[in-house]
């Protein structure tokens, strides 16, 4: 443990549980259902209302090898491809296998898939997919499917959820094991303010960090929470310069931020075609699937036509789908497009790439264990080891759920020290005060609110889809000033910081995660995957086809450590002397310092 925690009230209230879920989505909720299944008291904190979690925006499907003559090998074929050299194949594996019945189990929770005219599930085809494996709902709106099926179960099972809640902070006993989390409520209710729920077991399933950047797929709350948390908790992580920019998002202007439409892969994977404003094609000859590569070669491409003809954007041209297949197939990006002016059966898509993805995030064994003892990771911001350099298109929402059920059973197998709560559908008790037997360290100052912005617009400019030494030393520069300035005011006679609230929170958030991806993309000098160095632009497997594991010290320092090999290595936890004794010397660029 760092004993490193954000500044905030101590906690007015708590709540007993054996597992706390912290987050909404799939790997979520379907985390929190096994594990109530099974008898274990279980709470469900999210950030926002139980819907809004970042799997209801996902457009495209859910990949599984579900077709006829599609195998779990062929998937693991492709998905090693898109990973650049980077997967863990014992986690591809898992994932691959394992797949297609989680698929069916969520089906039989009660999410209901597009069907062809005999009943079969309908499959389409994304970017570096060679075979229809894409299973979709609603056309285009899986995400909003498999998430209105996974909350009326948790509704149904009466789980005992907590909304509206910015997690802050990881609670420790004193043999440093987890013991719950600390948490605000924002809003009125049962629950208000700073509070805690005591759990042995804790599950971090709270999506991505696209806030970083000005302009991203992801919605607000996206704002690299759990990461931070993690990192302030002594938890390793890895791979966090991969950040995938989506190809196709609808462009409304360079000097739009913010959560930005999304044009699904899948509208390629149909048919569509990118041109320039001429309407030339420039994907033939590039790549085999020509459209359909891996993304981080579709982003690439696209960026440089931007380029070469000095545009803020290219077009993805679906005229020829005419009406009736854009209102069946694609209602939902059809809706996005006309409520911007945009009409595409009539004219060509505006289209520019965005921060959509984060492949690595919070370093996980086969069952979601991160380095803290009872501290599970599951979703976008964990890394397993299965996307590598660069996610293949739709294996996210099949992740979350393979590998939220494997918690699920790693938790219901150790069978946590059980709390005073009533287990299974029965309410949990009322909130009573936090005992003085959880220790809170001192706090970290925060940043004022409007930091936020400053942020987007560093790591837009220095850590975009374009990368190099200048671009990152530049924003590595910036963000260690805005750090700097913190620091020097709270040691000020008067200091005038940040006053804490979700604002300042989510801001203190941002700044930690850019640092620690700015951090591993200067160290990174290769292109790989979606990390795309302009002054470094080939692979380079002999020094690089590494990993790269950051974690926070007790002496507020940021430490990076590069694997010996591709191998994703054994998860243990980092107060292990084996771990310590594996880390090589330090180059100065590694260790950054943290407030």
């Amino acid at each position: 443990m760092t004993g490193i925690r954000l500044t905030a009230p101590a906690p007015g209230w708590s709540i007993d549980a054996d597992v706390v879920v912290v987050g909404s989505g799939v790997a979520g909720l379907t985390t929190a259902l096994r594990c109530a299944a099974a008898g274990l008291a279980t709470v469900v904190v999210t950030k926002a209302r139980l819907d809004d979690g970042s799997t209801r925006w996902a457009q495209g499907g859910i990949a599984a090898a579900l077709g006829e003559g599609d195998t779990p090998q062929q998937h693991l074929d492709d998905t090693l491809v898109a990973g650049a050299g980077l997967c863990d194949e014992a986690a591809v594996r898992t994932l691959v296998t394992e797949g297609p019945d989680a698929v069916r189990r969520l089906i039989g929770t009660g999410a209901h898939f597009d069907t062809t005219d005999s009943g079969d599930i309908a499959l389409t085809r994304e970017g570096g997919h060679h075979r229809r494996r894409i299973a979709h709902a609603g056309g285009d709106a899986t995400g909003a499917e498999i998430s209105r099926a996974l909350v009326e179960a948790v509704r149904e099972a009466a789980l005992h959820t907590v909304e509206n809640a910015l997690v802050l902070d990881l609670l420790t006993d004193d043999e440093g094991r987890t013991a719950g989390v600390t948490l605000h409520v924002m809003g009125e209710g049962q629950h208000d303010g700073v509070g805690a729920v005591r759990a042995p077991a804790v599950v971090l399933a709270t999506g991505g960090m696209g806030q970083v950047f000005s302009a991203t797929t992801n919605p607000s709350v996206s704002t690299g929470d759990g990461v931070a948390l993690a990192l302030r908790a002594g938890a390793e992580v890895s791979d966090l310069e991969f950040v995938q920019f989506h190809p196709t998002v609808l462009f409304l202007g360079a000097d739009s931020e913010g959560q930005q439409p999304l044009v699904s892969e899948a509208v390629r994977g149909e048919g569509a075609h990118l041109v320039d404003a001429s309407g030339t094609r420039f994907m033939t000859g590039q790549h085999e699937l020509a459209e359909l590569a891996p993304r981080d070669i579709v982003a690439k491409a696209i960026t440089r036509q931007m380029q070469l003809h000095g545009t803020e954007h290219m077009y993805l041209d679906a005229r020829h789908f005419g009406a009736e297949m854009w209102q069946q197939r694609f209602p939902t990006i059809l809706a996005a497009c006309r409520a911007h002016g945009i009409d595409p059966i009539t004219e060509p898509i505006p289209v520019a790439p965005a921060a959509h993805y984060a492949s690595g995030g919070i370093r996980t064994d086969l069952r979601g264990r991160t380095t803290v003892p009872g501290l599970y990771a599951c979703g976008e911001v964990a890394c397993t080891g299965v996307h590598g350099a660069n996610r293949l298109a739709s294996n996210s929402l099949l992740e979350g759920l393979v590998f939220a059920e494997r918690i699920a059973a790693d938790i219901v197998e150790d069978r946590p020290r059980a709390g005073t709560a009533t287990v299974g559908r029965l309410p949990l008790p009322a909130p009573s005060p936090l005992p003085a037997s959880y220790p809170l360290p001192a706090p970290s100052p925060l940043l004022a609110p409007e930091a936020r912005g400053t942020i987007q617009r560093i790591m837009t400019r220095g850590a975009g889809v374009l990368r190099s030494a200048e671009s990152l030393a530049t924003a590595a520069d910036e963000l260690e000033a805005l750090h700097d300035s913190v620091a020097r005011a709270a040691g000020e006679a008067e200091p005038k910081v940040a006053v804490p609230g979700v604002e300042s929170w989510e801001a203190t958030n941002l700044l930690l995660v850019s640092r620690v991806l700015v951090a591993a993309a200067r160290r990174r000098e290769e292109t790989r995957g979606c990390h795309w160095r302009e002054d470094r632009p080939e692979r380079d497997d002999e020094n690089w086809r590494r990993h790269l594991v950051v974690r926070l010290t007790p002496e507020r320092q940021l430490v990076l450590r590069r694997t010996e090999t591709e191998a994703f290595g054994p998860v243990r936890p980092a107060q292990a002397p084996d771990c310590a004794a594996a880390a090589p010397l330090i180059h100065p660029v590694d260790v950054i310092e943290e407030p």
